[in-house]
């Protein structure tokens, strides 16, 4: 089943629900081409998105965008500069 952030942008596809205690405690997401999650993670497999950020579960899952890291160039170029001045 494909994810998609809650601005639209494709994610990855489901691989399997993390049950405990007869709960579902989160959603294990595999990084797939295209998908914004393997331009973040880079050469990771996939992540587990905790059930409290799915915010909709139909024909696709749609995942709130705001509580899933990005790490852009402009970003770690902007830390770099923040430890340079420290």
């Amino acid at each position: 089943m494909k994810v998609f952030t809650d601005q639209g942008e494709y994610f990855g596809d489901i691989e399997e629900c993390v049950v405990t205690l007869n709960k579902a405690f989160g959603w294990r997401v595999k990084a797939t081409r295209g998908g914004s999650l393997s331009r973040v993670l880079g050469s990771a497999k996939g992540v587990i998105v905790p059930h409290q950020l799915v915010k909709a579960i139909g024909d696709v899952f749609i995942i709130n965008k705001a509580a899933i890291p990005s790490f852009s160039d402009e970003e770690t170029e902007e830390m770099g500069k923040e430890e340079v001045h420290a």
